[in-house]
């Protein structure tokens, strides 16, 4: 069984917020992700998840928000 780390609620807002401002310093999102989930020593698909849950949470992204409807 692998060791799960849990992020605390302001890392997964801090490290969304780093995706959002540095993409266009890359040449994709998903580089972006990588990038910075290496850095703050995540998986990158997690950070990617957290990425796109934020996305339903501002409406950029269709779904169910996780604040309720």
């Amino acid at each position: 069984m692998k060791n799960q780390i849990s992020y605390s609620p302001e890392v997964r807002e801090w490290a969304v917020r780093l995706v959002f401002e540095q993409q266009k310093e890359h040449e994709s999102q998903w580089s972006a992700i990588k990038s910075i989930a290496s850095k703050i020593g995540c998986v990158a698909e997690m950070l990617h998840t957290w990425v796109r849950r934020a996305k339903t949470d501002q409406r950029i992204r269709g779904g169910m928000s996780t604040s309720g409807p």
